[in-house]
């Protein structure tokens, strides 16, 4: 493991990580609220969500460093009397498994139908890329209300697990698509070049030659894409939670937190909307800003 990530931070992309200042911060920032996120039970010093742990009489508490504010609640507390600080903690764990899962999810679908847009061509990449341009019509808002409506009438006892499924299918589903058309623009290129000649050539089957040949050399706009779409979801998944469509209000995730403090933005309780909202841009800024510089550490023209 070590030595694996030295031999990284000697090539290319590593030396450009440590000659880059906004990448090491972007990094640390984006580390630390991942770490929090991933220990939140171990790091975050109250639990938000256990509910025999709440006194409504330290409901909408000022930070510590206020007056009226409580030194066991550094950040102040919303209106249930839940630690803003751990809520923070417990609601980005919520927004990144919901952005990262969703994200993986894409990847999946868009790099596998882009693949065989790009190389089998004819019919089939006609009908993918008509299908893509539909799915481009639809807002991922919009499908999110769509499939609430529907698993809310079949499923009408099951909606706090309903929420996460509604989330993430229906940044999916709405996310794939890019990934598709690059994959599918990077395929039309490397099909034409030599060793993928070759090897059909040879009698290599078709499926081989996608997943051994030309998989590999299309995944790097992949990556850099992702590693943006990260950001983008977990955006996506604050909106339609900030809608009430999203994580439900006994677990709520960034989205729903600020919603709630919306309600009381303008009666002076301010740190209930802003520290979730600091939170949510404080992580789609450092991942967005990790996501430009690799986009820049893997294209060689800028090397």
């Amino acid at each position: 493991m070590i030595a694996a990530l030295r031999r990284w931070l000697d090539g290319d992309v590593g030396h450009s990580f440590r000659s880059s200042p906004t990448a090491m911060v972007a990094a640390l920032i984006a580390f630390a609220c991942v770490f929090c996120a991933a220990f939140a039970p171990w790091v975050a010093p109250h639990n938000p969500f256990d509910l025999a742990t709440l006194e409504l009489s330290n409901a909408r508490l000022p930070p510590a460093w206020m007056e009226g504010g409580n030194p066991a609640f550094l950040l102040g507390t919303e209106d249930q009397g839940r630690d803003i600080l751990s809520a923070l903690m417990y609601g980005a764990r919520i927004s990144l498994a919901v952005g990262l899962t969703s994200v993986m999810l894409s990847v999946l679908i868009g790099v596998v139908l882009g693949l065989l847009a790009g190389f089998l061509g004819g019919w089939v990449d006609a009908f993918l890329m008509r299908l893509c341009d539909v799915m481009l019509s639809f807002p991922p808002i919009l499908v999110a209300l769509l499939i609430a409506g529907v698993g809310r009438a079949l499923f009408p006892n099951s909606q706090d697990e309903l929420a996460f499924g509604v989330l993430v299918l229906a940044i999916t589903l709405t996310g794939w698509v890019q990934y598709a058309r690059t994959v599918r623009g990077s395929t039309l290129v490397e099909r034409n070049k030599e060793y993928v000649q070759a090897a059909r050539v040879t009698g290599v089957p078709p499926l081989r030659i996608m997943r051994r040949h030309v998989l590999p050399n299309v995944m790097g706009p992949v990556l850099v894409l992702a590693t943006i779409q990260v950001a983008t979801a977990i955006i996506i998944e604050a909106t339609l939670s900030f809608l009430g469509v999203g994580a439900p209000i006994t677990a709520p995730s960034l989205g729903t937190l600020i919603r709630v403090g919306n309600d009381y933005l303008f009666s002076g309780e301010w740190w209930i909307t802003v520290f979730p909202g600091a939170m949510l841009v404080l992580i789609a800024l450092s991942v967005n800003l990790l996501g430009d510089w690799l986009r820049d550490a893997l294209n060689p023209k800028l090397r």
